[in-house]
């Protein structure tokens, strides 16, 4: 054999180890949806995530203006308690009961009337923008915000955009490694991937998929925190009058279009199983 042909040979046969290399890792990291029991990507690691979402919460409510107004504040308390305790249940009876403990609630109300948005990082660190709270209005259309956003959370849809961003980008190397590498880089993508930025041109938009997976989820949610599911119907048909050439921030990464509406009507009579007033 030819030294060329030899070195061709070695070069398929390195290709070939390093495919189902990634090909098992990439099997091994996948993840169950609960209700949905959708297989999903998950290559991070939960205490890397959780380390990271501490650091950049922490970071976020220091660059940001709290609000001082006692009654916005006690509202996103009052109805994200609730919201918060149903997650828990919800994880317990999906047979997850072993990931409650990695769930340390906060939730902290940013004032920017400007900007109509919520998100929640790993951990259950969650942030609400008073610029949100002419459309939820009631503690019923807060739940179907948070409901939705501890949702994303719970199933862990931003592991799964990140961890595929890392696949792409940095050829799925480990987020320890990537921080150490490219730590500006990576923080930016986590802060991308869970909807944390005012920069509405660089947000990654959750996927129809994941949006009907947190709709689904997060009636559940609100039902079984006690707030009527049917809410959700108004507060997203209101969302969809506003999409127009400046759509507020919540639309930049959950889109409504009609159709999804309808499909949250679908969803209503299985929440509404766990609805008690």
């Amino acid at each position: 054999m030819s030294n060329r042909a030899e070195n061709y040979s070695r070069a398929y046969i390195l290709r070939r180890v390093v495919f189902f290399t990634i090909l098992c890792l990439v099997l091994a990291a996948c993840a169950t949806v609960p209700l949905t029991e959708r297989k999903s990507l998950r290559l991070i690691p939960s205490s890397e995530l959780l380390s990271l979402s501490d650091q950049e919460y922490t970071k976020v409510l220091k660059e940001s203006k709290l609000s001082t107004d006692r009654g916005q504040v006690q509202m996103v308390t009052r109805v994200g308690s609730r919201i918060a305790r149903a997650a828990e249940d919800f994880l317990k009876e999906a047979g997850a009961g072993e990931k409650v403990g990695n769930y340390r609630w906060e939730f902290n109300v940013i004032k920017d009337d400007k900007t109509a948005n919520a998100w929640c990082m790993p951990g259950g660190k969650v942030a609400v923008y008073t610029g949100i709270l002419p459309f939820t209005r009631t503690d019923t259309g807060l739940a179907v915000v948070l409901g939705h956003e501890v949702a994303h959370a719970i199933a862990e849809h931003g592991n799964e955009r990140m961890s595929e961003a890392l696949l792409a980008q940095l050829g799925g190397v480990a987020l320890s490694v990537a921080l150490n590498e490219q730590p500006e880089e990576t923080q930016e993508l986590f802060m991308l991937a869970y909807g944390v930025t005012a920069n509405l041109a660089v947000l990654l938009p959750y996927s129809r998929l994941h949006e009907n997976e947190a709709d689904r989820i997060g009636l559940t949610l609100m039902a079984k925190a006690g707030y009527d599911p049917h809410e959700a119907v108004r507060f997203w048909e209101e969302m969809n009058e506003k999409g127009g050439s400046r759509p507020p921030a919540f639309l930049s990464t959950h889109p409504a279009p009609e159709s999804r509406i309808e499909k949250i009507k679908t969803y209503i009579p299985e929440a509404m199983r766990y609805y008690k007033k």
